[in-house]
């Protein structure tokens, strides 16, 4: 059930990061989601820093072998190489994905508050084309206190359980809006 859980996890994010939707993952790919990302950020430092994650997480991904010879990666590499790469080691999700919330949370955070409100959140969906109703259903599984805002740790323990765990009832797998359902 946890290798289920764990393909269509990433299966969703394949979904997210493939920018042209032609089915494939390329290095142009992973740029378009670094400037869709780097366009909610207020400042220059928190553009490049998002720009940067993302190159680097492609570089991640390329290290791994997933590109093919024409460096594209197709979704059964892509879901081999974040096992094999990314979520098998908490260390690598630190490197490659904290650095993306990090700056999300400064760049989203537009009260100053430290945390992230509802219309925040909503905002950072918004700019990925995600449904309105999709981000604020996930908003209220990731606010675990019921305290009406995503702090900075409910935030990195959501990517924990998205990325590394196998709990399927963890709000962490709602980082992307409604798990797919099994099958």
């Amino acid at each position: 059930m946890a290798q289920n859980s764990t393909e269509q996890k990433f299966t969703s994010l394949f979904a997210w990061f493939d920018r042209t939707g032609d089915g494939y993952l390329t290095r142009d790919d992973f740029r378009q989601i670094g400037e869709v990302f780097a366009a909610v950020a207020p400042d220059e430092d928190n553009k490049s820093a998002l720009r940067e994650a993302f190159m680097l997480w492609w570089d991640v991904l390329d290290e791994a072998g997933a590109p093919d010879s024409r460096g594209r990666i197709e979704r059964g590499r892509f879901i081999t190489a974040m096992r094999s790469h990314v979520a098998a080691d908490t260390k690598t999700v630190e490197r490659l994905v904290m650095p993306i919330i990090d700056a999300l949370m400064h760049a989203l955070d537009t009260d100053g508050s430290g945390t992230l409100t509802a219309d925040e959140y909503v905002r950072m969906y918004d700019a990925l084309d995600i449904d309105p109703a999709t981000s604020a259903a996930a908003f209220r599984r990731l606010d675990r206190d019921g305290s009406g805002t995503i702090t900075h740790d409910e935030f990195r323990t959501a990517i924990e359980e998205f990325y590394l765990g196998t709990d399927t009832e963890a709000p962490g797998n709602w980082l992307l809006g409604p798990p797919l359902p099994p099958g």
